[in-house]
């Protein structure tokens, strides 16, 4: 007696239903498909990578760039004349769109390791082209605008390479699992052989990449020099006004060292504290002077410059987003805020005894002071009382002179120059932008007794990075921050990074090599038997969608309506096979 048994009866494959359904819209199992990925699809495959690989630099610069946030946001304001964040809706789309791609990327990882056809749904495919074009605008803009920031990646690449390359070998080692289920998979070897280089190949640069990895914080700490001293630039200005007495006070009670302001000339010779060109965003000057706002600050004379407020603004605009955490004492001090004068800065400092620096911003051509603006600036620091010791003097123009009429000024540039032309000229100290300089580059002028202060540093590993550099000194927007760094934040010897660089190879060498057993043992026995493939291995060659179509006929007849499987088999074409059972 024959009877038929019935084919195979399938479970719930919820996971599996959920992954290519997400992908590609593929819920139901039919629709699903073991067959080779479309070249259309690999294309698009690549562009998901492509773009994935993309935002990934771009949410890592704007990652780190969270150090001169306000820089960007003071461009953005000389463009366009209105004061607004703009960093809020650059990171809120760079998170989304970096939180979908690599969603996208997950799941079509998920579905190479289950050996499913790759077939990106269009509504996908729009969202992932929206967010190469958008990653590219943004690019172009910040290429543009803000070109000199690109220069965080490298620098904050040597804070944070040694723990990227651990996480990347970390990333490399987990996709062996995707990796080795192919090659035991794949029937053609010339496949296998070029998986398995390519693989190799990827992981053979990450274990020899420490060998190009730099960094100051891997050293002897017993060669650590002392903490770099922390300047006010502009004060406090994440805590107060910037440029205004209150700023200057409140840097203080922070114990910084030094003190850094913008100077511009007023019309009637007076030296007075300003940043921008204009009064318009750190002022009331619309309101008091109607008409008047988009006049230069240097065309004002120091009775109009102290009719304005120049604290109201700060919580208008809130730059840091820190006005709210203020006592109401604070903010009443802030309310009252005037334009500070030179003089005034100057007298704070010599109380505190400490050291100033300002940039003296020369009045135009038709301005009254154009041609005395450095003995305006001179009378002001010798009415203010203060040691010459205590003035750090920045402009070229006159220097000689300078000299002579103040030689007890630290002599100070705001261009970078070789040691040699430096000590030839009697500078002793320099004023430049964080990134103009290089880890060798302050060696070398520290070798040659010229002094670095680097601006602006405001975030911890930035300030931990130029401190194992030698750097002597920086000018920060959050010395309330910065003085919460007593020591760099990570310090590292040699031999102590290469046992961390080796161990961590090793570890995921021995790994990859067990999961490539692991899986060749598992595709092995999958192999041995496979129910579906003796099913549909029929004498008639068809496509998978037809044979998923059959499939789950097959099942519904078989298992609920008692149906015969060759009238099935038979009804779409193909040589039937059941399984039998003969009894006698």
């Amino acid at each position: 007696m024959v009877k038929h048994q019935p084919l195979q009866v399938y479970e719930r494959q919820l996971c599996l239903s959920c992954i290519t359904g997400i992908y590609g819209c593929r819920w139901k199992r039919y629709q699903r498909s073991h067959d080779n990925t479309t070249k259309w699809e690999l294309l698009w495959s690549l562009i998901l990578l492509f773009t994935f690989s993309l935002l990934l630099i771009w949410s890592y610069f704007w990652w780190e760039a969270d150090n001169d946030y306000n820089e960007f946001n003071w461009f953005l304001y000389n463009r366009s004349g209105e004061w607004t964040d703009g960093t809020i809706p650059i990171l809120a789309t760079t998170a989304a769109g970096f939180t979908y791609i690599a969603f996208l990327m997950v799941l079509a990882l998920c579905h190479v390791a289950l050996g499913q056809q790759l077939n990106l749904h269009w509504l996908h495919k729009i969202g992932v082209t929206a967010s190469l074009l958008t990653t590219i605008f943004g690019i172009i803009s910040v290429n543009q605008t803000w070109r000199q920031e690109w220069d965080v990646i490298p620098i904050s690449l040597q804070a944070t390479g040694p723990f990227l390359h651990v996480g990347a070998l970390a990333a490399a080692t987990a996709l062996s699992w995707i990796v080795a289920g192919q090659v035991a998979r794949a029937e053609k070897t010339i496949f296998q052989v070029v998986v398995v280089l390519l693989y190799l190949s990827v992981l053979l640069g990450l274990y020899i990449l420490p060998l190009y990895i730099t960094s100051p914080c891997i050293m002897d700490p017993s060669t650590l020099k002392p903490r770099p001293e922390v300047f006010g630039h502009q004060g406090a200005p994440m805590l107060a006004p910037e440029n205004t007495l209150w700023s200057f006070q409140r840097a203080l009670q922070m114990n910084v060292t030094g003190l850094e302001a913008d100077v511009t000339i007023s019309v009637d010779g007076i030296p007075f504290l300003m940043h921008d060109l204009t009064l318009r965003r750190t002022t009331n000057v619309e309101e008091i002077f109607p008409g008047r706002e988009r006049r230069t600050a240097s065309q004002f004379n120091w009775t109009d410059l102290q009719q304005l407020n120049a604290g109201e603004w700060f919580f208008k605009d809130d730059p840091f987003w820190t006005a709210n955490t203020m006592s109401q004492k604070e903010k009443n001090l802030t309310r009252e805020q005037k334009v500070c004068s030179l003089e005034q800065l100057l007298k704070l400092a010599s109380y505190h005894n400490s050291t100033v620096v300002f940039r003296l911003h020369r009045p135009p051509p038709e301005h009254p002071c154009h041609a005395t603006w450095i003995n305006d600036t001179l009378q002001a620091v010798h009415n203010s009382g203060v040691l010459q010791s205590l003035v750090m003097w920045t402009p070229d123009d006159e220097r000689e002179q300078v000299k002579q009429l103040a030689p007890g000024f630290i002599q100070t540039s705001l261009v970078k120059h070789n040691p040699e032309y430096l000590n030839r000229s009697g500078i002793s100290r320099l004023l430049l932008r964080y990134n103009q300089v290089s880890a060798s580059e302050i060696t070398d002028f520290s070798r040659n007794n010229i002094s670095l202060t680097l601006y602006t540093v405001n975030e911890p590993w930035l300030y931990s990075m130029l401190w194992c550099s030698g750097v002597s000194s920086v000018s920060s927007e959050a010395p309330h921050i910065l003085r919460k760094v007593p020591y760099p934040i990570w310090l590292m010897r040699p031999n102590e990074y290469c046992l961390m660089w080796v161990s961590a190879d090793l570890i995921s060498f021995a790994v990859v090599i067990g999961i490539f057993i692991l899986q060749k043992y598992r595709m092995s026995g999958i192999r041995s038997y496979n129910p579906e493939q003796i099913m549909l291995s029929a004498a008639v060659r068809t496509s998978s969608r037809d044979i998923n179509v059959m499939k789950e006929k097959l099942i519904f007849s078989e298992v609920r309506n008692g149906g015969s499987a060759e009238e099935l088999y038979e009804e779409h074409g193909f040589d039937s096979y059941t399984n039998q059972s003969i009894s006698q």
